[in-house]
This record gives structure tokens, sequence and C-alpha cells, in this order.
């Protein structure tokens, strides 16, 4: 058994047995205090019985016949005049009964009796006094007496079953409280486990079904953490070996390059396009790392969105002019719809890069001849910015994973013109920094359209990305 099994299964026996004790000590003196009552009282009722036969006939028949009934009986009895003195008593009497009778001579009783000896276990008896009234005076006082050893036997049965019960009720919550224990300890358990196969990097956890309880929405918590570790070592996996690879083929080039440059039977022509081979290289090696170090700002909240309003038509128009040249020299027309007075809140430095990066897949993309539209809608409570292009499109499959860290379309994007894989990133990461969305619908041959939503109540002005 386990050590929190253990230590539960004790503290709730604890707590269990103090409600027993407790309850079993309040029952037993209940019980037995309840018994002696009755016992007194009984006794209380047989000595007025006697003493309203003795106002009826006061004399020595009487007197007699009453001590006979009672030397037949478990009690006893003494009949004492007015002045104390014994005028008759039943035989043989308890121990320490005439002494008791000569204590208490001469004093004045209730009439409807009372206990004169309570019981306590020192004791050999317990005694009532009822006094003999005849025309209002008194004429003398029946005392009653009973042995204290039927009450001591009662007493001896009702501890009997209590122990007897309370050994079998003990046992019984023993069984129970760590059957129960076990019972609610085991998904801990089973979570422990689970908790140690995922920090020694083994995500096959199946904690089975769960309950709709607190245990029960850990075990759910706890396999989606599994499960969110899972994906994340398989996308840091897949992330490290795609920067492996995207750092080492610049470095092949600038290396192989580099030797080729330095042969003396180069021409100036030659040696000239080597080294802007390696210049382009090298500027795509620092790109990517530029683009690295920005994504790890995203991810360690580092990354300051500083707003201010800004004149969306006339900021879109700036960053427009200067893909002029790129469009004419690919034939692309670019078209802006957006409303003069529209206005936005955003930090126009990184908004810059979500709309420089979007124009430029969209520019590359497209072929000869096409369009390129900005078109800009304001409604209510947001912003609208969509880029929709007539370019190759993207495949259905790749289009879930176009903002992963990394990811490329193969297919449709060579290394040339596809990037690395980070622009569209990081473009999200500006966007949802911002308090924004951005989504991105396509199809093969027809093109791209991606919309950017911005809310204009602004809640996230001046502050860090975290």
């Amino acid at each position: 058994m386990n050590r929190i099994s253990i230590k539960l299964g004790l503290l709730f026996l604890a707590f269990i047995l103090l409600i027993e004790v407790g309850l079993f000590f309040y029952l037993y003196t209940g019980l037995a205090a309840t018994r002696i009552s009755e016992e007194l009282e009984s006794l209380r009722i047989r000595g007025n019985s006697h003493r309203e036969v003795l106002e009826k006939h006061h004399d020595s028949p009487t007197l007699s016949h009453v001590a006979l009934m009672e030397s037949e009986a478990e009690t006893d009895v003494i009949i004492t005049d007015e002045s104390g003195k014994v005028i008759g008593s039943s035989s043989p009497l308890v121990k320490g009964a005439r002494k008791t009778v000569e204590q208490w001579a001469g004093h004045s009783f209730k009439y409807r009796g009372e206990i004169i000896q309570e019981y306590q276990k020192e004791k050999l008896y317990i005694a009532t006094a009822s006094p003999i009234k005849i025309s209002d005076e008194n004429v003398g006082t029946v005392y009653m007496f009973k042995n204290t050893k039927d009450i001591q036997e009662m007493i001896a049965r009702l501890q009997h079953h209590f122990y007897i019960v309370g050994i079998i009720s003990v046992l019984f919550s023993i069984i129970t409280v760590f059957a129960l224990s076990k019972f609610i300890t085991l998904p801990l358990i089973r979570m422990k486990q689970a908790t140690q196969k995922l920090s020694q990097g083994d995500f096959s956890v199946k904690l089975g079904a769960h309950s709709r309880d607190e245990l029960g929405q850990l075990g759910t918590s706890i396999q989606t953490l599994s499960s969110d570790l899972h994906r994340l070592k398989q996308e840091r996996n897949e992330f490290l070996s795609s920067i492996s690879h995207e750092l080492q083929t610049p470095l092949m080039y600038l290396k192989g390059y580099a030797d080729v440059a330095k042969r003396q039977s180069n021409s100036e022509t030659e040696k000239d396009k080597y080294l802007t081979i390696i210049q382009e290289e090298a500027q795509r090696l620092s790109q990517l790392v530029k683009d690295l170090f920005q994504l790890a700002q995203l991810d360690q909240n580092k990354f300051l969105v500083q707003k201010q309003n800004v004149n969306l038509h006339s900021y879109l128009h700036t960053i427009i002019s200067h893909f002029d040249l790129a469009l004419k020299e690919k034939g692309v027309e670019l078209y802006l719809n957006c409303p003069q007075e529209t206005e936005v809140s955003i930090d126009p430095e990184r908004f810059q890069q979500v709309v420089i990066n979007l124009l430029d897949n969209a520019l590359k993309y497209s072929n000869n001849g096409t369009e390129v539209s900005v078109i800009v809608r304001e409604l209510p409570n947001s912003v609208t910015i969509t880029f929709k292009d007539q370019g190759m499109g993207i495949p259905s499959t790749d289009l879930p994973y176009v903002f992963d860290k990394l990811y490329r379309v193969e297919k449709s994007r060579s290394r040339k013109s596809g990037g690395y894989g980070l622009g569209l990133s990081i473009v999200k990461e500006i966007v949802e920094a911002h308090g924004g969305e951005i989504t991105m619908t396509s199809k093969l041959g027809e093109g791209t359209i991606v919309s950017i939503i911005l809310r204009k109540k602004d809640e996230y002005a001046d502050h860090s990305f975290n």
C-alpha cells in the first residue's frame, strides 16, 4: 500500500474513532443513567405504594404484612414512627440500612417521596423515603432499600455489549477506511506515475475514463498536458531540425563559394559573381537569425507593442508606394480600397512588418498581369484589413499550418522565393499582440485571402506582449 493511502487511512480512522468513542460514551452514559433513574423511580413508587396502604390501615397486622412482602422481594423496607423508631422491617436487611435510617431520623421528607441514597459504585444500596401522613400529621416514614448488585450487573452487561459493538465497529471502520482511502488515492497514484513518466520524457500516458469531480478534472488536465507536451516536443524537434537545415544550407553556400572565389585562376568577373552570391547568402543568413531572435522575443514575452492612433489610409498608402518598382517589373496591379477617415490604434513600426510581409507574399506568388487588393472595412467595434491576390494558392492540406514556425508549402514554394517559413509566424504573433485576429483562406489556382481584424476598443495599448 502506498504511503498516501496509509496516511489518508490513518487520518480518516483517527477522526472516525474519535467520533465513535464520543458517540459510544454518550450512548453508554445515557443508557446507564436512564436505567439507574428507572430503578430509583421504581423504588420510590414502591415505597409510596406501601405508604398509601399504611395510611389506610396503620396497625400491626398491616405493618407485618408489608414487612413480610418485602422479605420475599429483592427490595428491603424499614418503617419508623414519627420519632424515628423502627416499628417494622423486612429481613434480612441490606448492610448499613439501619444506620441510614438513624441518620435521617426526624427529617421531614416530601410527601411524593425522596431519594436519600443515589447510586454510587462504592455504596451497597440505593434508598428512598416516603412519609406516612394521617390527617396531615406525620406518623412515620417508609424507607425502601435495594441492593446495587443488580444495577452493577446491568452496567457490566451494558459495558460488555458496548465492548463487543465497539470492537466490531473499529474493525469495520479500519477495513472500510483503508478500502475507501485506497479507492480515493488510486487515481492520485496513477496521476503521480503519469507525471513521473512525463518528467522522464515518456508521453504515452493513459489515465482511462475520468469522473466529473475534481480528481477527474485533474486527470483530464494531466492527459491534456501529456498531449500538449508530446506535441510541443515534436514541434521542438521539427523546429530544431528545420533550423539546423536552414542554417546549414547558407553556410555550405558561403564556404563553397568562398573556396571557389579564392582560386587564383578566377577572373575579376568570376570573383565578383562569387562574392555577390556570398553576400546574398550572408544576407539571407542574417535575416534568418533576425527572424529567430524576433520569435524568441515573442515567446519570452519581451515583444513590446506601443500603440498610437494612425490614419489607416495614409499609413497603408505609404507602405504600398514602396512596392511600386516591384509591381511594375512583374506587371501586377495593386488596389487600395480604404475610407479616408479610418483610424486604428497600432504600433506603426511593428504593424508595418505585417503589411510588408503579406504584400511581399502576395507579390511573390502572383502571376504576371494579375491583381492584388488591399480592402479595409470599418465596423462599429472593429476594422478588417483584407489582402487578396490572384496567385497560385495554397493546398487545403497545408492551409492549417501556414502560421506555424518554419512551415513551408514545398510544392508551390521554392527555397529561392519561399523564405524560411518564419514570416507568417511573426505576422500572426504581431497581430495577436495587438489584440487582433488573422485568418487565411485559399484555393489552388485562384489565389489567397488574408484577413486581419483589429478591435477599436483598445485594451492593449502601451504594454508588453505577455
